[in-house]
């Protein structure tokens, strides 16, 4: 019931951050500047950078449950913001501060739903925690698919009531937001408190824990990049609204769809494997979305999102399979903090690229920054072969 509940306000979550960012994207574009349509969205990467730790404090202090619903409380007052900055006639700036501000608030109630992956491996034995992990990922993919494929009705369904077209996905956001809010009754209240300890203030001495973050932060920027340029590039080729929700839907059901599938291969043949194939897989599809259409786009776009859930989990088991410090979600709170901030800087440049020399700069750009951590992947696949080797006991020692 936990874990379920968990993934539910992930999943929620999901569907509201993928309708905010695409819509507030599309919205910017229109009434400002191609260049400047990230705008909304590089703020909610910012919050839920800043949310993790936000997040993860309270998670410290007064449980899992009230630490989660602090995050979607916040995220409540953000979804209000972008209803009032589109359900009004006002100028092109105050509509892109109103959605800035709103999605930055959202984004606190992302890191909320992001961190819930973690609290499902807290729970569980050692040996469990990529399959938790995996599967509070996987619960999450009905949010993250269903979400896009409602652009348009919910957008529909406004206009019918005599409201913008454009602040119908904004009113579902604060739907879905509120029954998030509620799941958090079903999450387990307590958690010792526990003081951050030095060691979490340092989260990077551990050579796993910088490689992870390494991965995980390409295969964010490189996902973030590509994806908060599609619906605007999409948009400027004359696709509907209903198309493109068809195309962030393929993407998201790739991001979460086999994530079982993921912890049960990170289980079997290691971490360090699987963020190799990961990496490969996101720069081949990012160069494929620069001359695919349709389905072909659809298909390139689904083989993005499951590149980056093969880094994501497998980062992830890195992280949380390798801390032992007092307060184990205060560092990978840290993390995921670092990681979104990365993310948040390809978000801001990914449509200034599409701007300067389109869809192809975006997927050489992409190239760039997955080989790093595909040659450190290597070198921290051969420290943890030496290192097993070093300590695995001679049998007069068993």
């Amino acid at each position: 019931m936990t874990k379920l509940a968990l993934g539910g306000g992930a999943a929620l979550m999901n569907a509201t951050m993928a309708v905010s960012s695409a819509t507030a994207t599309l919205v910017v574009g229109d009434r400002l500047d191609v260049a400047w349509a990230a705008l909304p969205a590089t703020a909610g990467i910012l919050g839920t950078g800043l949310g993790s730790v936000f997040v993860a404090a309270r998670i410290a202090r007064g449980g899992y449950r009230r630490g989660l619903r602090a995050g979607y409380l916040v995220a409540v007052l953000g979804s209000a913001l972008c209803v009032a900055a589109t359900c009004q006639d006002r100028s092109a700036e105050m509509v892109v501060l109103g959605l800035a501000a709103g999605l930055f608030l959202l984004g606190m109630g992302n890191a909320a739903a992001q961190l819930s992956r973690y609290v499902a491996a807290e729970l569980q034995t050692p040996a469990r925690r990529a399959a938790a992990i995996s599967f509070v990922v996987w619960i999450a993919t009905t949010g993250a698919v269903g979400g896009p494929l409602l652009l348009d009705p919910s957008g529909r369904g406004a206009s019918t009531c005599g409201l913008p077209f454009d602040c119908g996905p904004f009113v579902l956001a604060g739907g879905c937001v509120v029954l998030a809010l509620v799941s958090t009754l079903a999450v387990p209240g307590g958690r010792r408190a526990a003081d951050v300890t030095e060691a979490a203030h340092r989260p990077f001495d551990r050579p796993s824990a910088r490689q992870a973050l390494l991965v995980m932060a390409a295969a964010q920027v490189i996902m973030v990049a590509v994806m908060t340029a599609t619906p605007m590039n999409m948009l400027l080729h004359g696709s509907a609204t209903s198309a493109i929700g068809a195309v962030l839907s393929a993407h998201t059901f790739g991001m979460f769809a086999f994530s079982p599938l993921t912890g049960f291969v990170v289980s079997r043949f290691g971490a360090y494997r699987v963020i190799r194939v990961g990496l490969v897989v996101l720069v081949v599809s990012s160069a494929a979305t620069t001359f695919s259409s349709g389905a072909g786009q659809a298909v390139s776009l689904f083989l993005l999102g499951y590149g980056w859930n093969l880094c994501f989990i497998a980062g992830s088991t890195l992280v949380a399979g390798d801390l032992d410090v007092t307060d184990r979600l205060a560092v990978e709170g840290r993390v995921d903090a670092t990681v979104w901030a990365f993310a948040a800087g390809a978000g801001l440049l990914s449509t200034i690229l599409l701007s300067l020399g389109g869809a192809g700069l975006i997927a050489g750009f992409a190239a760039l920054v997955a080989v790093a951590p595909y040659a450190a992947s290597k070198a921290g696949s051969t420290e943890s072969v030496n290192d097993a080797t070093v300590r695995t006991p001679m049998l007069g020692e068993r």
